[in-house]
């Protein structure tokens, strides 16, 4: 088989500079079988070539190409190479190219995926296009900045229900046509069909719509009120915000089946991952993410799809702004107005990790070489890095500003490509500042920079001093808090003032040393911060009684990069966990700060050795919660600690009574989440066999059981059990993305670390090998769920290198084994700077 080529920056250019695409007219045909189906695409295009003939290319994966003609004269099928069909010859004017061609159906999440729901038998199909996938569906020039008018029909089987971009129109005999797009680029084109349960309602004169598979219906009825009040209240604030109106015919959202992101931005056709039509009890914070998720994409409307990158080294102008809106408008327009604390707690975290990395990058990157390289950029620092700049810059320019600049680059590129230089200037036409500069300074740049606080104090007055480590400006409120001396543990805010970063010479401020002072108390900035030393102690003995929490937040994520810097023992961590979490209220810092204790500390950061002590400390972390929130005025919170509970458990007892009963003595009872959970960890400490879990499945056989099932399987600590689940993901092509997920999820277990020793270098051969044949999601599944993360010794580190320096893995999964690798060396040094 010819090797599929991936596209250049340069190709894309002289390509762009070659043509104007006009339009595509898409028949496909989705009666053809389980394996194929039928596309047929004619693209209508213009040479710009003054003089002479010129050659190009169009792009194509097809299982079979049955025929392809240009301008009437039928081009050989044999010429072929790889994904890229040659054109040539093609003298300046109007083409018409005819494509026909069978197309796999997916299993990974990749072009047309194809999914039978084991609960019902019935079968549904999407495609995910993004980001050069397209040619999986159909024949298409595929870069975002040659835009073009889609025409969509499609043959479905009897009783589907087809959803597109537009309006579509069943005209009979399983025929679908999709209503004519505006200019959109190819990676956007979007196609869903199956026997969708649909909820539909109408919003300022548009079509609203709402799916998911016909099994989810009862979960998705039970939260559509939801559902459409956040979607109306977002679409609502958008349009205050906004001069240029919602650009498409329609909006429809499907809840779609084993989807790799969390959702896509097809213009009119949302296409989100079904995990957020809720099967299970969720906390208030989960229902907020699924809200930010909704402002997200509802924002790409605008930021990607009316106006797109030109070349993918801009994807920060599509996530950055996607991801800032989403939280703010589901702050300003929404019940979740705490949006910003769970960006600090889950997000910002993301961001600092991948930006500390050796494969950190620009939040705007100048080269980005090809579409391979462009998809590794999808990460913490295009998206929450990105947000968190933006957020600066709003703090620095105002609102007022801000607004102004970015509808003013609406109007001047709607349904055409922008680069950062383009959005730069719409900004600077608003504002006297440099925004050129800025953008220098905070989007060409890497590395986290850090704050740390000193403070002196004479009778009478006080000076904070903010030590900068790092490179950019920074406008911070600082916020200042006494003791109150009525109970010596909670802490009251005497004021906030900003300040910036540099400062010249730090001004004293008037009255007692203050007994805490937070930099970027508001956490209007992106930066590590480091509390002065009696601001230390105060958070260490009393971090429960900063009464906001988003500063909260800031002050436990100050701690979590103490301790990957080596600068706070992990035990201490853990102890400070201990002492506050049980007074914690707030949801997102429960989650956040158990995770770091239990995924990082216990499992990581502590020696072998010390790990069982962790657990008991964790253990008796979440009892207390538990104990605390018997009176059930926060469901959310004691969900969170009975999650906790589950997954640290040491010992079988407690939770496998808990799956006897059916419930959590108190509640909650057990519903399929927590059972599946529970039944996991079971299979971990050896408390369960395959009877069991085939019992569990016959007791729920849904796509989430079966996920469930593949993880306990791969779970059991038996040789056996070990060799089934590593064949089934390295040595077969035949799990789906999510079932590959799960098995790798449940295959390493810290508790396990001698019966899986012969795996970890068994990964590094065979990784490479299975990312090689089956393409990039399952490279990303590769690395990211089944590398031995557990192994956290020099020999795995020495054996990770050879990988990348001599099997050349495929580039999804070479990022990946960069970032655990250097995540695996931090872990070390942690260990070390505890060690005597």
């Amino acid at each position: 088989m010819a090797c599929m080529s991936v596209l250049t920056r340069d190709e894309a250019q002289t390509r762009a500079r070659l043509l104007d695409v006009h339009h595509y007219t898409i028949d496909l045909d989705l009666t053809r079988g389980d394996e194929t189906f039928d596309s047929r695409t004619v693209i209508r295009f213009t040479v710009r070539a003054e003089t002479g003939t010129t050659d190009t290319f169009v792009e194509l994966k097809p299982a079979e190409l049955r025929s392809v003609t240009l301008d009437g004269s039928p081009l050989d099928p044999d010429a072929l190479d790889g994904n890229r069909l040659p054109l040539k010859g093609l003298t300046a004017g109007e083409h018409e190219l005819r494509v026909d061609a069978a197309m796999r159906y997916s299993r990974t999440g990749e072009g047309m995926h194809r999914f039978t729901d084991p609960s019902d038998g019935e079968t549904y199909v999407y495609t995910q296009l993004f980001l050069d996938d397209v040619q999986r569906v159909f024949a298409a020039f595929d870069q975002p900045d040659l835009k073009a008018v889609f025409d969509l029909t499609v043959t479905a089987p009897e009783g589907w229900t087809v959803l597109a971009n537009g309006i579509t129109e069943h005209t009979g005999d399983g025929r679908w046509k999709a209503a004519t797009t505006p200019l959109i680029s190819t990676y956007l084109v979007a196609v869903a069909a199956g026997p969708w349960h649909s909820v539909r309602t109408e919003h300022h004169g548009l079509p609203f719509g709402i799916h998911c598979r016909r099994s989810l219906a009862p979960y998705l009825d039970a939260d559509t009120d939801e559902l459409l009040e956040i979607t109306r209240q977002c679409f609502d604030r958008f349009h205050e915000k906004f001069e240029e109106p919602y650009p498409f015919d329609s909006y429809d959202q499907a809840f779609v089946p084993e989807f790799n992101a969390g959702a896509m931005e097809n213009p009119g056709l949302v296409t989100f991952r079904d995990e957020f039509v809720y099967r299970s009890a969720v906390t208030d914070t989960e229902r907020q993410t699924r809200a930010m998720v909704i402002a997200h994409e509802m924002a790409h409307m605008w930021f990607g799809d009316l106006v797109t990158l030109r070349w993918w080294d801009d994807i920060w102008l599509n996530e950055s702004f996607a991801e800032y809106m989403g939280y703010q408008i589901c702050g300003e327009a929404t019940r979740f107005t705490d949006t910003w604390t769970d960006f600090g707690v889950a997000r910002k975290a993301w961001g600092y990790d991948a930006d500390q990395r050796p494969t950190t990058h620009p939040v705007a990157p100048e080269n980005v070489d090809d579409t391979a390289s462009a998809l590794l950029n999808f990460d913490g620092i295009s998206y929450a890095k990105g947000a968190s700049a933006l957020r600066q810059l709003v703090a620095w320019l105002g609102e007022k500003d801000f607004l102004a600049g970015i509808n003013t680059h609406f109007a001047r590129h709607k349904f055409g490509n922008a680069a950062l230089a383009d959005f730069i200037d719409s900004l600077a036409s608003a504002t006297e500042r440099d925004v050129h500069a800025w953008a220098d300074a905070w989007l060409r740049t890497t590395g986290v920079d850090t704050l740390s606080a000193s403070v002196d104090a004479v009778p009478g007055q006080w000076t904070l001093a903010l030590d900068r480590a790092g490179s950019r400006p920074h406008r911070v409120t600082v916020g200042v808090y006494d003791r109150d001396l009525s109970d010596g543990r909670t802490l009251t805010l005497r004021e906030r003032y900003e300040t910036d970063v540099p400062l010249v010479e730090p001004a004293p401020r008037p009255g007692t040393r203050p007994a805490l002072v937070v930099p970027n108390d508001l956490d209007l900035t992106y930066a590590k911060i480091r509390l002065d030393e009696t601001s230390l102690e105060t958070v260490l003995r009393g971090l429960s009684g900063i009464p906001d929490a988003l500063t909260r937040a800031i002050v436990w994520n100050s701690l979590r990069d103490m301790v990957r810097d080596g600068e706070l023992a992990p035990t201490d961590y853990l102890a400070t966990a201990g002492a506050h979490l049980p007074e914690e209220t707030d949801l997102a810092l429960a989650q956040g700060v158990l995770a770091f204790a239990a995924g990082h500390i216990a499992d990581r950061y502590l020696r072998p050795e010390e790990r069982p002590a962790a657990l008991t400390a964790l253990t008796s972390l979440c009892r207390d919660v538990i104990r605390r929130t018997e009176d059930g005025d926060n469901p959310g919170l004691r969900l969170i600690a009975v999650r906790h509970f589950i997954d640290v458990a040491a010992h079988p007892d407690t939770i496998a009574a808990w799956l006897a009963d059916g419930t959590v003595p108190g509640g909650p009872e057990l519903d399929p989440e927590l059972r599946w959970r529970i039944l996991a960890r079971l299979a971990v400490l050896g408390a369960v066999d395959e009877d069991a879990i085939a019992a569990e499945l016959d007791r729920d056989p849904s796509a989430t059981g079966q996920e469930g099932a593949a993880r306990c399987r791969a779970a059991l600590p038996h040789e056996d059990a070990k060799a089934r689940a590593w064949d089934a993901m390295f040595g077969s092509d035949d799990l789906s993305n999510y079932l590959f997920t799960a098995t790798a999820q449940g295959f390493w277990q810290p508790e396990q670390a001698d019966l899986v020793r012969p795996y970890v270098d068994r990964y590094f051969q065979d990784a490479p090998a299975v990312a090689a044949r089956r393409g990039p999601a399952i490279a990303d599944a590769a690395g990211r769920h089944a590398f031995p993360a557990h192994a956290v010794d020099p020999d795995t580190l020495r054996l990770g290198e050879a990988c990348l320096d001599d099997a050349d893995p495929a580039p999804a999964l070479r990022r990946r084994l960069a970032d655990h690798l250097d995540d695996l060396a931090r872990a070390l040094r942690v260990r070390g700077t505890q060690a005597g």
